[in-house]
């Protein structure tokens, strides 16, 4: 009786109206995150010793013959950065990555059960944006979708080092500037936009720079090509449970064993759900 008494808390906040908003906008947001950063590779062709000035008038037959996309690696960490940067002001408290996600799972931020269907939306949006890139991307460019890669020499467990390093520090940094008591909760979106712009400075000459699941897994689908598609999701993953252990367990303590993790999550998600918090902004004070 108590576990179907849980059950229907559960299900009665999961269908809520706002519930479904903050789904809705984890969809939003990362279609918008991802298609205007993600321009900035599909979109952005190498035409050797020519310019954009020296194109013909008709674009497609100048850009027939070009196979891959070379852009260069600050203008991409710069877009990637201003572009998360504003989808947090526009959306608030969204996270559109989820290896975030899976952080906040951890640090009881978010309950289990809305953290799947706000992965789920973050990889639906991840598609839909690739989606759009596929439909306004001149032919010849189509191939790529940005995808990422590994760069020639690199091996995986050196990827897999990466990947995991620059998103350990995104979560870390989510993790303070959202924490309430931060002198710079307002400036959380700027800051948050310097960690992703950082992140990507250091691992496009390695990876291409997932730092987001979602970010990977749209490209991979489009393209079919799931190539060392694993360390997208396994560095990432890694790297925000490391941040989570290093913030809440070590700088900032919440609990003393595993036991009074399991105590609290009982008391908060299972007990009532509907009381849970919601978002990144909803540390427990310390």
């Amino acid at each position: 009786m108590k576990l179907w008494s849980t059950f229907g808390l559960i299900m009665k906040d999961m269908w809520s109206i706002s519930f479904l908003r903050d789904v809705f906008r984890e969809f939003v947001g990362t279609t918008l995150f991802l298609f205007t950063s993600l321009s900035s590779v599909v979109l952005w062709p190498h035409f050797g010793p020519q310019s954009w000035d020296t194109i013909s008038a008709d674009p497609l037959v100048t850009m027939e013959p070009l196979h891959e996309c070379t852009p260069d690696p600050l203008h991409v960490s710069l877009t990637f950065g201003a572009s998360v940067a504003l989808t947090c002001v526009c959306l608030g408290g969204v996270h559109l990555n989820p290896a975030m996600t899976l952080a906040l799972v951890a640090g009881l931020r978010v309950s289990p059960w809305r953290a799947v269907l706000y992965v789920g939306a973050q990889l639906l949006g991840a598609l839909t944006a690739c989606g759009l890139l596929l439909g306004i991307a001149p032919a010849p460019l189509r191939s790529n979708l940005g995808i990422n890669e590994l760069a020639s020499g690199v091996h995986l467990y050196q990827a897999f080092s990466v990947e995991m390093a620059v998103t350990f520090q995104l979560i870390l940094s989510v993790l303070t500037v959202t924490h309430p008591k931060s002198a710079f909760l307002s400036l959380a979106p700027a800051v948050l936009g310097l960690s992703v712009t950082l992140g990507h400075l250091i691992a496009i000459g390695f990876t291409g720079c997932g730092m987001n699941p979602a970010r990977s897994f749209g490209p991979a689908v489009l393209t079919l090509n799931f190539e060392n598609h694993w360390v997208y999701w396994a560095g990432p993953c890694v790297g925000a449970i490391l941040a989570w252990l290093l913030y809440d367990l070590l700088l900032y303590p919440r609990w003393t064993n595993l036991s009074d993790w399991l105590m609290e999550f009982r008391q908060v998600f299972l007990t009532a759900p509907s009381k849970q918090p919601r978002s990144p902004e909803s540390n427990t004070e310390i």
